[in-house]
């Protein structure tokens, strides 16, 4: 049986990116954070980010094991090098993502990676929250109050996370709890690293454009850029939420551009999104803090930094791990799913009521 009070848990994230896996551990009972344990990440080589590429977009029934292999095997590695654990949050990859239509699809086997590891393992967070009308995702906003707690914040702010997708939680540290009516609201912004990943890859042969310094070099084509903006997921309210290539036509409006231009614009379309998330805040945050790889984009940041009327720093500024956020929120959920707390409301996903989402599988030797 799982203790009561704080527990060390282990939380592991393998993002749309598909850059590799993130592992951190935080301790924690499910509603403050008591401290933060050690992190590591296990890159994908490129053969595995190439088995996980071709997997995108597929769902249950479709041949997805090679992939399936990829990721129990990069989890099961990583993770199985932590000492003290007591609970493992377990995200998977997530392969589709269709909240209005098919649903959601992450692979990855959480009761073999239980039996694998000898530990507890919550996973399949998203499929509840779905089945009761949400969207799935995103679903680290109540970790994002955790930690606005932990900073001391005390009033609005924003962590922007900015990974394949990106998405805003909006929150007020005012409110006692995560759940309670207007402490938070959160929703995906619109594309982010992925547009310009891909194009990297396709152009280059690279994963990504470090540094921003292709997007440097080029400049923003206006007219595709506005292109961009009309797309009704733009004005459309809150919560809501995109698959890693709901955007993938963005590609398209930048393909008679140079590689450098077609740089600079999809990183312009990223900004762009964000600040016209922004209108859809109940209050304007005191601060933006971003969280995920796209933070590591000079370019981007300084987009951002022109585009929006308060100030945008990366989270180690307010004491932060911006590379292990994520996989720290699977963590500090798998806590809540054990004690059976919610995960998600209807201000993070759309979901009907408060609900506890998650699977915790055990091993036979804690049956």
């Amino acid at each position: 049986m799982l203790k009561a009070g704080r527990l060390w848990a282990l939380g592991a994230m393998s993002g749309t990116s598909l850059d590799g896996v993130d592992a951190a551990m935080v301790e924690t009972d499910g509603e403050r954070i008591f401290a933060f344990g050690d992190s590591a990440y296990r890159p994908y080589s490129d053969g595995e980010r190439a088995v996980l590429r071709a997997a995108l977009g597929k769902w249950p029934g479709e041949d997805v094991a090679e992939a399936e292999s990829v990721v129990q095997s990069a989890h099961s590695e990583l993770l199985a090098g932590f000492e003290g654990v007591q609970l493992v949050g377990f995200h998977g990859q997530t392969l589709a993502h269709e909240p209005r239509g098919r649903g959601t699809h992450q692979i990855g086997d959480g009761a073999a990676l239980a039996e694998a590891l000898g530990l507890p393992v919550v996973w399949d967070f998203r499929s509840a929250d779905v089945q009761f009308g949400g969207e799935g995702a995103p679903l680290a906003p109540f970790f994002h109050f955790a930690c606005a707690k932990w900073i001391g914040a005390e009033e609005p702010l924003c962590f922007l996370n900015l990974g394949g997708v990106g998405n805003l939680t909006w929150l007020d540290p005012r409110k006692d709890r995560a759940e309670e009516e207007g402490a938070i609201l959160a929703f995906d912004t619109g594309p982010a690293n992925a547009p310009v990943n891909d194009l990297m890859q396709s152009r280059r042969g690279q994963p990504f454009d470090e540094g921003g310094a292709l997007a440097r070099q080029g400049r923003v084509e206006e007219g595709a850029l506005e292109l961009f903006l009309d797309d009704p997921y733009f004005s459309r309210m809150p919560p809501k939420s995109l698959d890693r290539d709901a955007f993938a036509d963005m590609i398209g409006l930048v393909n008679e551009l140079s590689d450098a231009d077609a740089a600079a614009t999809l990183t312009g379309m990223c900004a762009a999104s964000v600040m016209r998330a922004m209108e859809h805040c109940p209050a304007p945050p005191e601060r933006i803090l971003v969280t995920g790889g796209g933070r590591h984009n000079p370019v981007l940041m300084e987009m951002l930094r022109a585009a929006l009327d308060c100030p945008v720093a990366p989270v180690e500024e307010a004491g932060l791990d911006g590379d292990m956020l994520e996989a720290q929120a699977f963590a500090y959920l798998a806590v809540r799913v054990a004690r059976g707390r919610p995960t998600s409301c209807p201000g993070t996903t759309g979901v009907r009521a408060a609900i506890c989402g998650g699977v915790l599988s055990r091993p036979d030797m804690a049956a």
